[in-house]
């Protein structure tokens, strides 16, 4: 199976990325959501090298904008903390128009994949007031959500157009197209790689809303990988709900032939911490149980303390999950047989 990191400050080594190929990652993840594809030549070309130093046939994922919204550039970051009063717009934090029109007094509104929450207090003009109701770090270009508010966005943007041209030049494997709606998403990625001549270039469909999640059906044929980004899918959802979820989605993609992947929050205490909780290490070990073709982690490589170690237990604990459903396999088929034998 495939084991994927993110590429990111705490990885931007050839030595650390030797490392991380040879602990069993088998490729990474680029977030364009800040950044365009030739601004990152020189990190892509470290990666290219690390990977032929292990002896890997690197796979390169690109992460699309998409019509995910998110807050504009931030000249520094900000430490909000609960209870305090903020400005989001003109003066304050810059926010796309449709959320300050679509906010009214007490709406939710979420930041950073929901770690940070806030609730509107009342909307003046080109800004509102806001306060802090959970409390993080903010920086900038961070995805900003209003649960329960649906906004009409094209599937790509401009951006998007111009990081698929040159996707081949960069040795792009995969494609991961967020907050995917319908079918007609998938299409118009489609049709965007075949016209730069990427038809060889995947497509990965990222359902992070309930729109994806309840036409998964339609999505299944259009993608050559489905996604379970945990992270904004979990604030669509109650967290309590969401693994039912994951469930459901995974059994679809079984059901129809299609791979799927499981990311976010897979290792997220190793961001600080050198090891990992006894949860995280079961949330990978059942992942790869349910059928995952693929992991990623994000932050954990990205821009936490112990990148290689990280891919060390995600790759390990996968591993030993494979392994597992090897020992078992005639233990699973007599339960299912079991299972499907009705009562006397």
């Amino acid at each position: 199976m495939d084991i994927y990191g993110t590429l990111g400050p705490s990885c931007q080594t050839k030595e650390i990325l030797t490392g991380m190929f040879r602990a069993g990652m088998t490729g990474m993840r680029l977030n364009l959501s800040h950044t365009a594809l030739r601004e990152s030549a020189q990190l892509i070309d470290i990666f290219h090298a690390a990977a032929a130093e292990a002896g890997v046939p690197p796979k390169l994922l690109i992460d699309m904008q998409g019509p995910e919204l998110r807050i504009g550039a931030l000249t520094h970051s900000i430490d909000l903390r609960r209870g305090e009063t903020v400005t989001l717009g003109e003066g304050g934090i810059p926010i796309p128009d449709c959320v300050l029109n679509a906010a009214r007094p007490g709406s939710s509104i979420l930041l950073d994949d929901g770690k940070i929450l806030l609730t509107a207090e009342r909307t003046c003009g080109n800004h509102l007031q806001a306060v802090v109701m959970r409390g993080g770090l903010l920086t900038g270009r961070k995805s900003i959500a209003l649960p329960g508010e649906e906004f009409s966005r094209p599937a790509m943007t401009e951006m998007d157009l111009a990081n698929i041209a040159d996707a081949r030049s960069f040795g792009v494997t995969a494609v991961m197209q967020p907050f995917v709606r319908s079918r007609d998403d998938l299409i118009t990625v489609r049709r965007a790689l075949g016209q730069a001549g990427c038809t060889n270039i995947r497509l990965f469909a990222k359902i992070e809303n309930l729109d994806g999640v309840n036409k998964i059906d339609e999505l299944l044929p259009w993608a050559d990988e489905i996604v379970i980004a945990r992270g904004d899918l979990g604030n669509a959802v109650p967290l309590w709900i969401l693994p039912a979820v994951q469930k459901d989605l995974a059994l679809k993609c079984r059901n129809f032939g299609t791979p799927f992947m499981v990311v976010t929050q897979m290792l997220t205490s190793m961001e600080k911490n050198p090891v990992p909780t006894r949860a995280e290490v079961s949330d990978i070990f059942n992942a790869v149980l349910d059928g995952a073709a693929s992991v990623m982690v994000t932050g954990e490589t990205a821009v936490g303390l112990h990148p290689v170690r990280v891919i060390e237990f995600l790759a390990k604990t996968a591993r030993e999950a494979q392994n597992y459903m090897e020992r078992n396999q005639d233990v699973r088929k007599h339960q299912v047989k079991c299972a499907c034998t009705p009562n006397d």
